[in-house]
């Protein structure tokens, strides 16, 4: 599950009247989302609009989409396909998907005929995919290292391309009342080696939900929820900064966003209590993070803000130069 968190804790309070729209405010929208922005708003819809369009992809480059959908059935329920036919990634990271078996859908098939699922334990809860155009040359449904498979399961895809390794992550929660902590400090530290060791190979590109606000400017109400909620605690964020920043002679990482946005206070997760959409109360937690040695090939990256409703959280979309 995402963080639940202490102002704005997370559940879906689906089809409540205050998120209801008129079909005549519907069909006034249109997603058209620039290639930037220094506008600190975000829009504030609560469905999918009904016209999806998005710029051009820029020549030569592949398209990467990051999402959680916070529960794929009730997320196809409320425009999914509308989202993936607007965007057509070539390589699409699901997250939070609950499924409890891989999906049988002939249209996300035919769209994507590489589709690998990692399903938790646990039924209905975590659980991730990455569907691709392009077929991978290995993949790896596990945390190396890790010494409980049970709280990796349903969380983490690596695909093994020519160029490059995707790690796909639907990282650990801290917790409500940060009862997790310990779990996620663990999964933190097996990750960090095991993203290195990958690093060391190959260029690696990180992406999905991180469940970390990284600094102040990825959440709303820093101060309020500083050691007090999952996703914004000193262990998470260190843990993060190490991996993009680290204090040894290891290789850097790139928070691509960030770095192509260093003013902007965009999230990329509202959640549907309190309205907090409506109010701009919103964490940024779902990521690209590449090796520094590949920033160059990164052509545009993007918070799909108005792709809001068929989950709490916005896309993330990469456009990346060449092949994988």
């Amino acid at each position: 599950m995402s963080p639940k968190r202490a102002n704005s804790s997370k559940r879906k309070a689906e089809g409540s009247g205050d998120e209801a729209e008129s079909s005549s405010q519907l069909q006034s929208k249109k997603a058209k989302l620039s290639s930037s922005s220094s506008d600190n708003t975000q829009p504030t819809n609560k469905v999918l609009p009904v016209n999806i369009t998005f710029p051009p992809r820029i020549p030569g480059t592949l398209r990467l989409a990051t999402w959680n959908v916070c529960g794929l059935a009730a997320s196809q329920k409320k425009g999914f396909k509308h989202y993936v036919e607007a965007e057509d990634p070539d390589v699409l990271i699901l997250t939070e998907t609950k499924v409890n078996n891989e999906p049988v859908d002939p249209a996300l098939k035919e769209r994507f005929p590489y589709a690998y699922w990692t399903i938790s334990g646990v039924k209905g809860y975590s659980g991730m995919a990455i569907l691709s155009k392009r077929k991978p040359l290995s993949i790896t449904k596990t945390l190396p290292g890790h010494p409980d498979p049970s709280i990796t399961k349903g969380r983490i895809i690596t695909l093994e391309f020519d160029t490059c390794y995707v790690i796909g992550t639907y990282v650990v929660n801290a917790g409500m009342g940060l009862k997790t902590l310990e779990a996620k400090k663990e999964w933190n530290a097996h990750f960090e080696a095991y993203i290195r060791d990958l690093d060391k190979k190959k260029p690696v590109i990180w992406v999905g939900d991180m469940n970390v606000a990284p600094t102040e400017m990825d959440l709303a109400n820093a101060k309020k929820n500083w050691n007090k909620t999952p996703g914004y605690t000193e262990a998470e964020t260190v843990a993060f900064k190490n991996i993009l920043d680290p204090p040894s002679k290891n290789q850097k990482f790139v928070d691509i966003w960030r770095r192509l946005h260093p003013t902007d206070r965009h999230y990329t997760y509202f959640s549907y209590r309190f309205n907090c959409r409506m109010k701009g109360i919103g964490w940024r937690l779902d990521m690209f993070v590449l090796s520094e040695r590949i920033v160059e090939r990164v052509k545009m990256c993007e918070i799909r803000s108005e792709i809001y409703g068929a989950s709490d959280h916005c896309p993330v979309v990469m456009e990346f130069e060449g092949t994988l």
